[in-house]
């Protein structure tokens, strides 16, 4: 547990006062990312008297614990690892950016009481991608309602009917869901659900106008708490134990879309560069998205089949390091559907080669295949399509992944509701919606070649036939054989060697 008194040195710690600031901020979400950036960004600017808000996390799925959170005060350490300007940084921060964590499920009424304060300015969300999804039953007078985009216009109506209808000073809202045009999505969402709803023409133009849903970007690689052994390294540095306690990468970036208005409300931006408040994030966007995200989702599967757990220690495999290098650099730089500079490309791809590098990071293959079919679709599939746009061919490393992700979802057992695959003489989970959906394709249509045009050919999957693409079902079938006949290594091998699959 955080206790100050026992901190050593190595810890930099809150001052007192900034636990008495007000809440400024409502975050959906209680995951490592946004405890590791948003949050960790806000208080990095409480400490230098910017901003000077904390935020209350609502806690909306039924997993996890939050005891941890009311234990420990809401405070939770980050330690940062990595290279930064060239320099290594080591340093381990206490955060006090959170005030206290409310459960959606029973505490709803405390959660639209928190609407209703004067003081809220900032929405912060990341419900992952399946989360800003329009929901068209959702109640939201529900307590609470089922999807966050009935949470979210629920705290609105709160606000407008409790701080004088459309006289109530709106919010800015930043999902930070890496899905893209984020902002955009959520705000048609919030407009849909509104008017199926019924709700008066009054609120609706007080939801359009008074309120503020912007476009972001979070890049920063934040896998969470680490093993048993650096954790027990890490308690004997600090001085104390932190339930709580998260590993990240140095590096940062929060880019968000807004005007001069937004960048005065979100004024954390002027404490830290890595946050970005600018009309046009469209650059940030496609790179991180296409590039750091789309090399996690299509490597995911293949270095789970190959038995490497970790992306540090891909790196230090010839194999999947050479896949992943291809993989960034001669397939998806080429295919990011925006005009980018080919120098800034090509060095903002070395930096994530250099970030899957770090060696204080633990970033698990597993974890990044959670809602594998969902990252695929938003983060690859525009790439891909691009990419045969521009020179009238599949590129052969995402098909690659692609074979690999129809492999590791090849579910062999379900228990309570999660199916389980195998590699390497070891289970797995496959914590993705789709799950269901391919183990019964599996057990239909065992041959590669039926299995892959049935999977590409999943409209609702996909939103497009991906069989109508020229071919990218041959290619991804033969490389599926090849994965089920030699093996996830060896197909590597045989890739990287020059022998693509026809």
């Amino acid at each position: 547990m955080v206790r100050a008194g026992a901190a050593s040195a190595a810890v930099r710690l809150p001052d007192p006062a900034l636990l008495a600031l007000p809440e400024r901020v409502l975050q959906f979400g209680t995951g490592v990312l946004l405890r590791g950036l948003p949050d960790f960004l806000i208080d990095q600017a409480n400490r230098q008297g910017i901003f000077n808000g904390r935020a209350v996390v609502v806690k909306s799925t039924s997993g996890g614990d939050v005891a941890a959170f009311e234990r420990q005060g809401g405070l939770y350490t980050v330690c940062v690892r990595g290279i930064e300007d060239e320099r290594p940084v080591h340093e381990n921060v206490v955060c006090a950016a959170i005030s206290r964590v409310l459960v959606a499920r029973t505490q709803w009424a405390e959660v639209l009481r928190v609407a209703a304060s004067p003081d809220l300015a900032v929405v912060v969300s990341n419900t992952t991608e399946v989360g800003l999804v329009l929901d068209a039953d959702d109640d939201v007078r529900a307590q609470p309602p089922r999807s966050f985009p009935g949470k979210l216009l629920a705290v609105l109506l709160a606000r407008y009917e409790a701080l004088g209808g459309a006289a109530a000073p709106g919010l800015v809202i930043v999902p930070t869901e890496l899905l893209s045009d984020n902002g955009t999505l959520l705000r048609g969402i919030l407009a849909e659900l509104a008017e199926r709803q019924g709700m008066s023409p009054e609120f609706r133009a007080w939801l359009a106008e008074a309120n503020t849903v912007c476009n972001s970007l979070v890049d920063r690689i934040v896998p969470g708490a680490p093993d048993a052994a650096a954790r027990a390294a890490l308690t004997q540095e600090l001085g104390y134990d932190d339930e709580l306690l998260l590993m990240s990468e140095a590096y940062r970036l929060w880019a968000i879309e807004g005007d001069e208005q937004v960048r005065r409300v979100l004024s954390f931006e002027q404490a830290d560069a890595g946050v970005i408040v600018q009309p046009d994030i469209t650059q940030f966007k496609e790179l991180k998205l296409r590039l750091l995200n789309g090399t996690h989702s299509l490597g995911c599967g293949l270095a789970v089949l190959c038995g490497v757990p970790t992306v540090g220690e891909a790196m230090h495999d010839p194999l999947l390091l050479g896949y992943l290098q291809g993989l960034l650099l001669a397939d998806l730089l080429p295919g990011i559907p925006y005009p980018v500079d080919e120098k800034v490309g090509q060095r903002f791809g070395l930096q994530v080669l250099d970030r899957f590098r770090n060696p204080a990071v633990e970033h698990r293959w597993l974890a990044i295949t959670l809602n594998y079919s969902a990252k695929l679709r938003s983060r690859v599939l525009p790439d891909l399509l691009h990419y045969v746009a521009r020179f009238g061919r599949v590129p052969h490393y995402v098909a690659l992944g692609l074979a690999a992700y129809l492999l590791f979802m090849r579910g062999q057992r379900e228990e309570g509701g999660t199916w389980y695959g195998e590699a390497q003489g070891q289970e797995y989970p496959i914590n993705d919606e789709q799950a269901g959906y391919y183990a019964a394709l599996w057990q239909r249509l065992p041959e590669p070649a039926a299995l892959t045009a049935a999977a590409l050919g999943h409209e609702a999957l996909w939103d497009t036939d991906l069989t109508t693409v020229p071919g990218l079902a041959d290619m991804v079938s033969s490389f599926l054989t090849q994965l089920l006949r030699e093996g996830a290594a060896a197909t590597l091998a045989a890739v990287l060697r020059g022998r693509v699959a026809a």
